[in-house]
């Protein structure tokens, strides 16, 4: 619904709005459907692994094993339930963070103004727009005085806009810096510009790279447990065994080869690793997306508020005198102006400069309130960087504006790019203030200096401008009385100097960046700024060299005429939409990265959702960031995220580690099975005997190993590569090795103990029982650290149960073992001794 330009503002009548709200639907972005808790469940007993435990499951109550089936079940709801839980948590989170986009707005109905909920804003309203405000939805402007608008969490753009009523189009969610308007909704809901980046929102199907690789690996454990089970049952009928013993038997190894604790150990390095993260202010929203993290190869960040501090800040300072650097970051009074190596002779201009912006300015200056930490900006930011700067300067600039008041203005507008004040001085003269883009002031009509000054002026703000500062020309002069029209001030003035700033980037961007390289990440900026400004920022952070001129940024109109065919090929992007930001993510993950993206705007949204994880910005980040996204920056920092790919690597090595524990104790258990018979051990191990083994160790044990600390070279690696195998890399090879180190070193020890006529068999199963432990321990990246007690602890707690099966009557009752003298023990010990050196002499392998 539209109205005639010339119609009056009326507004609606109620029954109208009412009409058009049920014509159209609320003012409401859909947010992502929550999911019932049934679905959850089922979502986590999908994964192939805990398909096989279920399996397992059904396996040991047929063979009426019913502690290993509660036992393996129990791993099964543990890890269900840690998923599930972790899962609501970071919703719940997530919807902490959340701030409403326009809790209620301004509406003419029934020709009087009246606030409403922002959901019921339709289209046709006039709504009220002042200073502050969110605006409701996409609306044509009727009326506009002075209106300057923050479109960066649509369009990417740092810098605030003018808007006026003859070409002024307003976009839901951007927010009001200065002035106010009158204008009539156009579009609401999923038909606004926020609406239609939030359809691109589509979810991803594809699992992560962690679940990828344990789907692989979960199936071939699975065909090889039904391998064993009939390898195993037939081998066993061909001795003249008893059919129903091999069946256990059987059963057991198949039980035995698959190590049923991995998912609890995935599950609980995950959360340990949700939780370290929680710890420093991130939210992680999906379990998986902390490992993820670790597979990165490529990081795509935006600019605005996550390389940079996301405010404008005056950095230089040009006068026809001299030049000067100014320091500190925000809107604090923390900084100072240097002056840069000027001439004893010659005269400072920063001080009539800095006032001169100080009194042509509408900002305001708001010190932290309780609970703050930072200063506030009242009004354009630009203008509010004037005043910082004058207060670095030592200017009050309150103390100012009241000593020299404003008796007149010409306000900024686009076409005349610049405004001016009037200001009666104490002695009765007055004082003319003007500042504007270069080019409107740089021009003998508005300033009365010698043509070789404004040439070098000139030549100063183009220097400046391309180095990816916004500059600002400052004028000024006495006159004896106020002009009438105070335009007609606008002329003969004295050129004050140029004010450069920028949205400089944050301490920690560029060591953030060094970081991520040398974890063999590519980071990759792709913003919707000016092109300048992009490669300013990307040489102050080493994303590109001093000497990259303006063709080593791409452009989205690049990208969309085909002038960039490949986007892999391009380090820094500008003046991108938002379907472009997902072209660059597809192009990534295409050519085999896992890609990370970074944004807190509507427009960085659709990106977030098609990397292989997305990053929001917890505090400056629109819900629907915030919502795309697998983790959420609580602190809005990006080294954050460097965090964050540490402790995925910590969580797939020690997913590494665990397997290689656990498989090749499995695969000692299966050989000695196979083995033993040709040695003349005719049924090596019995059924309660191999589960009790796989308790031990596949339980408490290595479970423990999923809280071990991150290795120290974790982030001087690169990434391992997306299509790696989960046992790729020497992992197979390394189970293989210490299989059957611990086979030799168990059939040597029964070997042993038969030979000098001792209880063999007891004697095997403990000595591949200790040969495991031993191994747990050699398997330490760093063997002394007490990062994780949980380990050794472990290993004594399964150590004591170990004794407790030989010496306890009713458990040897039960597992058909019989006590060990002292001298007895000595062979078992010498395998753990065994399968810990040939550990420790691998572990690098892993």
């Amino acid at each position: 619904m539209t109205r005639p330009a010339d119609a009056p503002a009326r507004g609606l009548t109620s029954t109208e709005a009412a009409r058009l709200l049920a014509a159209h639907g609320r003012n409401e972005v859909a947010a992502d459907r929550r999911v019932p808790l049934w679905a959850r469940v089922a979502a986590q007993l999908r994964d192939p692994l805990i398909t096989v435990l279920i399996a397992a499951v059904a396996l040991t109550l047929a063979i009426g094993d019913h502690p290993d089936a509660v036992v393996i079940a129990l791993v099964i709801v543990v890890n269900t339930a840690v998923g599930v839980v972790q899962e609501i948590r970071a919703e719940s989170a997530v919807s902490a963070l959340s701030r409403l986009s326009a809790p209620a707005a301004r509406a003419v109905r029934d020709g009087e103004p009246r606030k409403v909920p922002s959901a019921e804003v339709v289209p046709g309203d006039v709504v009220a727009l002042a200073e502050g405000d969110i605006v409701p939805a996409d609306a044509r402007l009727l009326e506009a005085a002075a209106l300057l608008l923050d479109e960066s969490m649509l369009t990417g753009e740092s810098l605030p806009v003018a808007k006026e009523a003859e070409d002024g189009e307003l976009w839901a969610g951007t927010v009001v810096l200065r002035g106010r308007a009158l204008a009539e909704v156009t579009a609401t809901g999923t038909d606004s510009a926020l609406g239609r980046i939030a359809a691109l929102l589509r979810p991803r199907p594809e699992p992560t790279p962690l679940q990828r690789r344990l789907a692989g690996l979960g199936r071939v454990l699975a065909a090889v447990a039904v391998g064993l089970c009939v390898l195993v049952f037939l081998l066993g009928l061909l001795r003249h065994q008893p059919p129903g013993e091999m069946a256990v038997t059987a059963i057991s190894l198949a039980v035995a080869a698959v190590p049923e604790s991995l998912p609890a150990v995935v599950t609980l390095a995950l959360a340990l690793g949700a939780r370290r993260m929680a710890a420093r202010r991130a939210v992680v929203r999906r379990l998986p997306a902390v490992e993820t993290l670790g597979s990165v190869t490529v990081l795509a960040t935006d600019k605005t508020g996550t390389l940079t501090e996301g405010r404008m800040v005056v950095e230089r300072l040009w006068t026809p005198h001299s030049t000067a650097t100014v320091t500190g970051l925000g809107y604090g009074p923390a900084g100072e102006v240097r002056r840069d190596g000027p001439a004893a002779d010659e005269p400072d201009g920063t001080g009539p400069l800095l006032t001169a912006a100080v009194l042509c300015n509408d900002a305001a200056l708001r010190p932290p309130a309780d609970g703050e930490a930072d200063w506030r900006a009242l009004g354009d930011p630009t203008e509010a960087a004037l005043l910082t700067a004058a207060g670095k300067a030592g200017l009050d600039h309150e103390q100012l504006r009241k000593a020299l008041p404003r008796v007149a203005e010409t306000p900024f507008d686009s076409t005349r790019k610049r405004m001016s004040t009037i200001h009666r001085r104490p002695d009765g003269t007055v004082l003319v203030c003007l500042k504007g883009a270069p080019e409107a002031v740089l021009i003998p009509t508005v300033l009365a200096e010698p043509p070789e000054l404004l040439e070098r002026a000139r030549s100063a703000a183009a220097e400046l401008a391309s180095d990816g500062f916004r500059v600002l020309a400052v004028a000024g002069r006495d006159v004896g009385h106020v002009p009438d029209p105070p335009q007609a001030a606008e002329h003969g003035l004295r050129l004050l100097g140029l004010t450069a700033m920028a949205d400089p980037p944050k301490p920690a961007a560029a060591a953030t960046l060094a970081a991520c390289r040398r974890a063999g990440i590519l980071p990759v900026l792709v913003t919707g700024d000016h092109p300048a400004t992009a490669r300013a920022l990307a040489v102050r952070i080493g994303l590109l060299d001093a000497s990259a001129g303006p063709e080593a940024v791409a452009t989205g109109r690049d990208l969309a005429t085909g002038a960039v065919t490949d986007p892999t090929g391009a380090r820094v992007f500008a003046r991108t939409d938002p379907r472009q930001k997902v072209d660059i993510v597809q192009a990534w993950r295409a050519r085999g990265a896992v890609t990370a993206m970074t944004g807190d705007g509507v427009n960085d949204g659709p990106a977030l959702r098609r990397a292989d994880i997305g990053v929001a910005m917890g505090r400056r980040g629109t819900e629907v960031a915030r919502q795309a996204a697998d983790l959420v920056l609580a602190d809005d920092e990006l080294a954050t995220v460097v965090g964050a790919v540490e402790e995925g690597r910590r969580v797939y090595d020690n997913i590494r580690r665990f397997l290689v524990f656990g498989l090749a104790g499995g695969a000692a258990e299966i050989l000695v099975m196979l083995a033993g018979p040709l040695f003349g051990l005719a049924l090596p191990l019995r059924a309660g005997q191999i589960l009790w083994i796989n308790l031990l160790t596949h339980g408490l044990t290595g479970v423990a190993m999923g809280a071990e600390p991150v290795s120290p070279g974790a982030m001087d690696r690169p990434p391992r590569p997306p299509d790696q195998h989960v046992l790729g890399s020497g992992v197979w090879q390394r189970v293989v090795l210490l299989g059957l180190v611990l086979t030799a070193a168990s059939l040597a020890a029964a070997l042993w103990a038969r030979g000098g006529d001792r209880p063999w068999q007891t004697v095997l199963f403990l000595a591949l029982l200790v040969g495991q432990l031993g191994t747990v321990l050699g398997l330490r990246e760093r063997l002394l650290t007490g990062a994780n007690p949980f380990l050794p602890l472990a290993v004594l707690a399964s150590a004591a149960l170990a004794a407790a099966a030989l010496y306890l009557p009713f458990l040897r009752d039960l597992l058909d073992t019989e006590p060990l003298a002292w001298a007895d023990l000595a062979a078992p010990a010498a395998a753990g001794v065994i399968g810990f050196a040939a550990a420790r002499l691998r572990r690098y392998a892993a």
